[in-house]
């Protein structure tokens, strides 16, 4: 007879207790507004109050204004050669060809910034006198018409040729010097213009190492006001203080209208088109000069370009900042001097 007892079973078994694993904490919405903030903030774009509005007049006429201006320049020899192509089309090159040539001086943008006489308040008010022709800042008046030979003479007295700076002003100084040849320097690839653009111009307007200093030193300002507020932004129509939308969205019809311009501007005779891969050639052809023995000058291969200029600049100015830092004393000074010492080892 069979029993009712059934085959043994193993003992229940149950799996064993497990803690689900932590999630990632999630940062704070505040946490995350402010990276995001640091990351995208442009104080170019989200300072921008119109040239008009009486904060200019405050800060230029008053709080940056330079104790001891440098005296007005004066012409002693006629103004030879203007090159009025815009920014970035090897204009750092033809100043070194022009020199080479015998034009000395060629005056280019970055004497702005290297002239240890500041001379920058005097191109703010050159760029005011030619995009706001019938007044800058509130209580500052101007007369209308173009830039007269006597007010560039100011700052370029001493020069037989321009470059670079001659770009945003080309109009006017066809005008004001009718007896100067004009070289209009291109770039073929105009992708490879803006993005040339982009990398540099555009980049220099979002650093903040240069942005903070511009605030603690008067010349550090004026440089910085003129080619991140003033002339940069206005020569490629950015009404609202956005360079880099601007530069996307405009540069080749500004690049376009402007060309279109200047051949209207200057009798051919008078005018050449040259681009810096045509070397030496053209330009001496033009300008009635002997070719010089060696290769045409390449700024980027003998000086390091715009990459080492801008370092030079961020340097001096990061630096000067220190020095109007220890100035302030520590009690006013020391967020600010965490920031700026923060930045020069970056840079270094």
């Amino acid at each position: 007879m069979m029993g009712g007892s059934s085959a043994k079973q193993p003992p229940t078994t149950y799996p064993p207790t497990t803690t689900p694993p932590t999630p990632p904490s999630t940062p704070s919405k505040l946490k995350t507004a402010l990276l995001l903030t640091w990351k995208t903030w442009n104080p170019l774009t989200h300072l921008h109050l119109s040239l008009s509005h009486p904060l200019w007049t405050l800060l230029e006429q008053h709080i940056y204004a330079l104790p001891n201006s440098p005296p007005p320049r004066k012409r002693t020899r006629p103004m030879q050669v203007l090159c009025v192509g815009l920014l970035r089309t090897g204009t750092e090159s033809l100043q070194q060809a022009l020199l080479r040539l015998g034009y000395d001086y060629t005056y280019h943008g970055w004497d702005i910034v290297f002239d240890e006489a500041c001379y920058a308040p005097g191109w703010v008010r050159l760029a005011r006198r030619k995009w706001f022709p019938t007044g800058g800042p509130p209580g500052d008046s101007h007369s209308k018409g173009p830039v007269t030979a006597a007010e560039f003479d100011e700052v370029l007295g001493h020069s037989v040729a321009v470059t670079d700076v001659a770009g945003a002003f080309a109009a006017d100084m066809i005008a004001a010097y009718p007896e100067a040849k004009v070289v209009l320097n291109l770039r073929r690839d105009l992708d490879a213009w803006e993005r040339s653009l982009r990398g540099t111009l555009v980049r220099s307007g979002e650093s903040w190492a240069f942005w903070v200093a511009s605030w603690l030193g008067r010349e550090c300002f004026w440089a910085w006001h003129l080619y991140n507020r003033v002339a940069t932004p206005l020569l490629f129509r950015a009404a609202d203080g956005d360079l880099k939308r601007a530069i996307v969205g405009n540069a080749r019809w500004v690049e376009r209208e402007h060309v279109n311009m200047v051949r209207g501007l200057v009798p051919k005779d008078r005018l050449l088109e040259w681009y810096v891969e045509d070397g030496w050639a053209p330009l001496c052809k033009f300008l009635d000069k002997p070719v010089p023995d060696g290769e045409f000058p390449h700024a980027n291969a003998t000086n390091g370009g715009w990459d080492a200029r801008a370092k030079q600049t961020k340097k001096r100015w990061v630096g000067r900042a220190f020095q109007t830092m220890r100035l302030l004393g520590m009690g006013a000074g020391l967020v600010v001097s965490i920031a700026v010492a923060c930045m020069w080892m970056y840079l270094v």
